[in-house]
């Protein structure tokens, strides 16, 4: 393929002149950061390797560790943080921990031995209050930034990044409520995970005050985070006669809906479901699943923003920042018995 045609695509692809694809790649001044950002999106896009002097040194690299990847609100947290850190000029890598995989301090120590600049920890250890803390109070002590995501710990002197998850609870009881139901069950993971006992105190308090139901502990589930763990937690409390069932993932959530179909009942006919994260393809699936939104473009701007404060010298701190979720009304909620009667 001769040069001209290659400047005519990548022209084309950038919605540039190719006169300004040739100023960009000959390393020319005249053309603003935005187009410049444009011809080399092209570049990679169309798959050409960028021209030696033009590629970026990077600043350092950070340390991403996510769990498996299986549920689509990790990847998406993983690609938000990931494009954050690539427009700071640092380099993600991502580890990720499968079931019997390598585990977390593994991660870590393989991070450490590479000089990154700091680490972000999503949904990790730290969120688990029956594991040590130890961990990441020595990568604390040894001056590493770190930030954690999803959890939280008095003992580890680092910023955490968290949804509201009391408020979540709170607004699909709230929800349900609206619609006329009155047996709303809980499904969530493990009780040892810090966003499992804070839906819980959320949802305790909601339906208390909403329903005056003070004496809810048959109507919490506690299953794995997957759709098995969904369907198992919601044929318990479909069961113990439950017409709304708040899920604590969307996953969870599928998983309910696919026990109230074994046991012949519709949604949202007859058993309204909520989800929680609104992952990528959540909208489309039938019935396309109200849930509860976490907001992770703000949530992972914020993780790459605290790190790099620190990673450029600003002292730790340790502080929470609690980001609001958003109730998004899809078709998996309906009319409650109180309202048909």
């Amino acid at each position: 393929m001769n040069g001209h045609a290659r400047l005519a695509d990548i022209a084309a692809q950038a919605g540039v002149s190719e006169a300004t694809v040739s100023r960009v790649l000959n390393g020319k001044p005249g053309v603003s950061a935005a187009t410049r950002q444009a011809v080399m999106a092209a570049l990679d896009l169309m798959g050409y390797e960028r021209p030696p002097r033009l590629r970026q040194r990077s600043n350092g690299l950070v340390g991403l560790v996510t769990p498996e990847l299986d549920n689509p609100i990790f990847p998406a947290f993983a690609q938000a943080i990931e494009k954050a850190l690539t427009q700071h000029g640092y380099t993600p890598v991502l580890c990720t921990q499968l079931p019997g995989g390598a585990p977390e301090d593994e991660f870590t120590e393989l991070l450490v031995d590479r000089g990154v600049s700091g680490i972000v920890f999503v949904s990790g250890l730290h969120a688990d209050t029956t594991a040590r803390m130890d961990r990441y109070t020595r990568l604390t002590d040894r001056g590493l930034p770190i930030v954690l995501v999803d959890g939280y710990n008095e003992h580890i002197d680092a910023p955490f990044i968290s949804p509201d998850d009391r408020m979540a609870a709170r607004l699909a009881v709230q929800h349900l409520v609206d619609l006329g139901h009155e047996r709303i069950g809980l499904a969530l993971g493990p009780r040892r995970f810090v966003p499992v006992i804070r839906k819980i105190e959320g949802y305790r308090q909601a339906m208390a005050q909403l329903l005056g139901a003070t004496d809810v502990d048959e109507l919490i589930s506690h299953s794995l985070f997957s759709v098995e763990g969904g369907q198992a937690a919601a044929a318990q409390l479909l069961s113990r006669g439950c017409t709304g069932i708040v899920c604590a993932s969307d996953l969870m959530a599928l998983g309910a809906i696919r026990a109230c179909r074994e046991k012949g009942l519709s949604v949202p006919g007859e058993v309204s479901v909520v989800g929680f994260d609104d992952s990528p393809l959540i909208a489309f699936t039938d019935p396309p699943l109200t849930t509860v939104r976490k907001p992770i473009g703000a949530m992972a701007s914020a993780a790459v923003q605290t790190l790099l404060e620190e990673v450029n010298g600003a002292p730790a701190k340790h502080i929470e920042l609690i980001f609001q979720p958003e109730l998004v009304v899809r078709g998996s909620t309906g009319s409650g018995p109180l309202v048909n009667r």
